[in-house]
């Protein structure tokens, strides 16, 4: 998305992404804007505010814990320049439902933190402004694009009825004062 809207880019993953991300950057053109490396998002190897934007997905459950959250989102403040956002979406607990089924089916469930809208806000404490909102209902239940997509429009049918802290992600952007 970045490199798409002309930004240099640096696509990261602990372990340096994989040739798969590679190969769909350059089938869509973006491989001469993205350079890739191995970053730990807890240690981040890039002087202060070196980055107008920082962008995670669905990664910083991984850490397993919150005092690890706090500190990669701590490193994420720490490079990014005076007025730089930090743009986000991470999963969330979900329903009793989405509990019960990743127990079951998710391999990395046992290890896993997912966050909490309300009792996680403070990890966005560095932050001079975060404008944040949650999503999701049984989209994420889909198995392809076509079945997220229709389940999807059901979400947007069902997510008013469903409280904030019981659905699947929590997104937004926030900026650094």
């Amino acid at each position: 998305m970045l490199a798409d809207h002309g930004f240099t880019t640096v696509c990261s993953d602990l372990h340096g992404p994989t040739d798969r991300a590679k190969a769909l950057h350059r089938t869509f053109g973006w491989d001469e804007a993205i350079t890739y490396e191995a970053i730990d998002a807890t240690a981040i190897p890039k002087p202060d505010a070196s980055f107008d934007v920082v962008v995670f997905k669905s990664m910083i459950g991984a850490l397993g814990s919150k005092e690890k959250q706090a500190l990669a989102i701590r490193e994420m403040h720490r490079v990014l320049r005076p007025g730089g956002v930090l743009l986000f979406a991470e999963n969330l607990h979900g329903s009793p439902l989405h509990i019960w089924l990743r127990k079951r089916f998710v391999a990395w469930d046992h290890y896993w933190r997912y966050l909490d809208p309300v009792k996680d806000r403070d990890l966005f404490a560095p932050f001079a402004h975060l404008e944040d909102h949650t999503t999701g209902v049984v989209a994420n239940l889909g198995r392809s694009e076509g079945q997220r997509d229709l389940l999807a429009r059901f979400d947007a049918l069902i997510q008013p009825l469903i409280p904030p802290t019981q659905r699947t992600i929590w997104y937004g952007v926030a900026v650094k004062g």
